[in-house]
């Protein structure tokens, strides 16, 4: 018998790989308008497009403004231009098609799929997520996937997740388990929403919002450990 019997996976840097694939994406991308795919370019669109999402979780930006601005903000930087529609459509074309997981990710959630629910819940672009999911090699263990997008409500959001109970049959708060890498969305919304947090924390990152999470883990294995409550 498991702890929990409902886990939320977060999908990038938790199960998907997304660092590899944004540097995929994004090193084609530039080399598709003229621009060279260098370490350092491709270092700054990552810091701009991160700072970018962090200005969506706070509501400070709307997902379809992201998906240009960041763009604009890059070329501004490199002193560049480039068509920024053309550039962000290019981009989550090759963003879609990249499906790499996180080492451990499909064994992991293949062993919690026998006896737990699991969901995943992200706030990446619909068409960019549904794509990379449906390609991806955890099809059979998820019951759904849950994206910000069409729910309305960005993580951390209290709406969000109060959304995503309703749309889970039998939704049991204390049998869920919140999985993410990311403070200020994944364990921010959990912890706001009342459901217990487990951090993957591979790098060992400070809490630096000293938030009540319950678990910490640095490596996927540890996750099964957490929700089977050894």
């Amino acid at each position: 018998m498991s702890r929990y019997k409902t886990v939320l996976f977060d999908a990038d840097n938790t199960l998907f790989d997304f660092s590899r694939a944004e540097l995929s994406a994004i090193a084609e991308t530039l080399a598709l308008f003229g621009i060279a795919p260098t370490a350092e370019h491709c270092a700054r669109y990552s810091r701009i497009n991160d700072e970018m999402w962090k200005r969506l979780e706070r509501g400070e930006i709307t997902k379809e403004a992201l998906r240009v601005v960041r763009f604009v903000a890059f070329l501004e930087e490199i002193g560049a231009r480039a068509d920024v529609n053309a550039m962000a459509d290019a981009y989550l074309t090759r963003l879609s098609v990249q499906t790499y997981t996180i080492a451990g990710a499909t064994a992991l959630v293949q062993m919690l799929a026998a006896d737990c629910r699991l969901y995943i819940i992200t706030n990446g672009i619909a068409c960019v997520q549904k794509r990379r999911f449906a390609a991806s090699p955890f099809v059979p263990y998820f019951k759904g996937l849950f994206i910000s997008e069409e729910i309305g409500f960005e993580k951390p959001h209290p709406a969000f997740f109060a959304a995503v109970a309703a749309k889970i049959p039998d939704f049991d708060a204390k049998a869920t388990l919140v999985v993410g890498d990311s403070l200020s969305s994944d364990m921010a919304g959990g912890v706001a929403a009342g459901l217990d947090t487990c951090w993957y924390n591979p790098k060992n990152t400070p809490n630096s919002k000293n938030l009540p999470i319950t678990y910490t883990v640095r490596t996927l294995e540890e996750v099964l450990s957490v929700v089977r409550g050894a």
